[in-house]
């Protein structure tokens, strides 16, 4: 059986964690504290780089979202979630890199905010702000009137972008300035694997805590 290791709050473990809902796969669903658990010589043996997601297919350990998501499209193809036409597949991309390289660094300084890790630096908050204004524009004219990214169907890339953008608003960014998306992301929200991934508010309170609590300890040693 596949088994996933993961982490709730993680949009890199939970647009695996969609995808194999989507294609309505069995799994084994590991959740990692990563309160150091990730450090274990267990986990290490199949990922050195001590980071999740992990897919383990019997021997075969797959590391990095994005290379899971293309093994689980090749071994699983049935219902497609990669298209085939030419524009279709460089949009998907796109979506795909631009969430990973730019997005996410972008809000970095946001998330910190968040779950009460960072000094709130005014200069540092206003630039994430207009770099993710920047790739939700982008977002907003990419995805058109169409209701998924380069498809009329739900594709990767829309798993990809929709693990990180309903994320948003919680961290200060509204979406109120991108009909398009907001439209996206409430269609998103109403899918089962969307629901079913949706971290609890109690989830991520007790995630914020811990992470408060291991930076008070990492500073204290």
């Amino acid at each position: 059986m596949l088994k996933l290791y993961h982490h709730l709050i993680s949009a890199n473990s939970r647009r695996v964690w969609i995808a194999l809902l989507e294609k309505e796969l069995e799994f084994e669903l590991i959740e990692m504290k990563l309160d150091g658990d990730q450090f274990k010589p267990e986990f290490l043996a199949i990922n050195p780089f001590h980071h999740i997601p992990v897919l383990v297919d019997d021997d075969f350990s797959v590391v990095e979202s994005l290379a899971i998501l293309d093994y689980l499209e090749a071994k699983y193809p049935k219902p497609n979630l990669l298209p085939t036409a030419e524009k279709a597949i460089a949009t998907v991309r796109m979506v795909e890199m631009v969430t990973i390289n730019e997005l996410m660094p972008a809000i970095n300084p946001l998330f910190r905010q968040m779950i009460g890790l960072s000094d709130n630096d005014p200069q540092q908050i206003e630039q994430a702000k207009q770099k993710s204004a920047t790739v939700l524009a982008f977002f907003e004219k990419l995805i058109g009137d169409r209701p998924y990214f380069g498809s009329e169907q739900l594709t990767y890339a829309d798993i990809v972008a929709g693990s990180t953008i309903p994320w948003l608003p919680q961290m200060g960014l509204a979406l109120e300035d991108y009909p398009q998306l907001q439209t996206w992301c409430d269609r998103l929200m109403q899918r089962p694997s969307w629901q079913t991934t949706q971290p609890s508010p109690e989830a991520i309170e007790a995630f914020k805590s811990r992470m408060r609590a291991l930076m008070t300890q990492n500073q204290s040693q």
